[in-house]
């Protein structure tokens, strides 16, 4: 049985609405581009049916992939949240202790993460760390590498904790 994984409602849409477009629009898509590369003669030597072919393995796979992720989605419901305890969807202001910088953060469940935009895991060592505390205090953050070696070590104070969705 496959893990379940945590979604806020935002992310969960998204998820639906990606699946939606790969099997209502883009499934047709690659299946039109087959059939115009196999007019294009001998199949055995034929870059454009092969590229075609290949892209639409990438489209079902992630079709697949998606399906699963939607059947085991547990969805955060906003009103069950305590705000003030950090957890998936808070907006996070951290300072770090050793050179006394901010930074923002979104924490989000591992299928959400985008680092260009701060959007970090749960499951990072940060997340991890973070989950469950409040503003104002302080978390000694533990970063392991392999066989449980600790690769890193530092402490960051939480600045203040909100929910998503209203200024991130």
């Amino acid at each position: 049985m496959a893990e379940k994984m945590k979604y806020t409602k935002e992310a969960y849409n998204l998820l639906v609405e990606r699946l939606d477009w790969l099997k209502n629009t883009r499934r047709a898509e690659v299946v039109h581009d087959i059939e115009v590369a196999r007019g294009f003669g001998d199949l055995s030597e034929n870059a454009e049916y092969d590229e075609a072919r290949t892209e639409q393995a990438k489209v079902e796979a992630e079709i697949k992939e998606l399906d699963e992720k939607i059947r085991n989605a547990v969805i955060i419901e906003e009103k069950e949240i305590d705000s003030s305890v950090i957890s998936i969807g808070s907006v996070v202001v951290i300072r770090y202790e050793e050179d006394d910088e901010e930074e923002k953060y979104v924490i989000v469940s591992s299928n959400e993460v985008d680092s260009d935009k701060n959007h970090i895991s749960n499951l990072s060592p940060l997340g991890k760390y973070l989950s469950g505390h409040k503003a104002g205090d302080v978390v000694n953050v533990l970063v392991e590498g392999a066989k449980g070696v600790i690769i890193n070590n530092y402490k960051v104070e939480i600045v203040s904790v909100d929910r998503a969705g209203k200024d991130d």
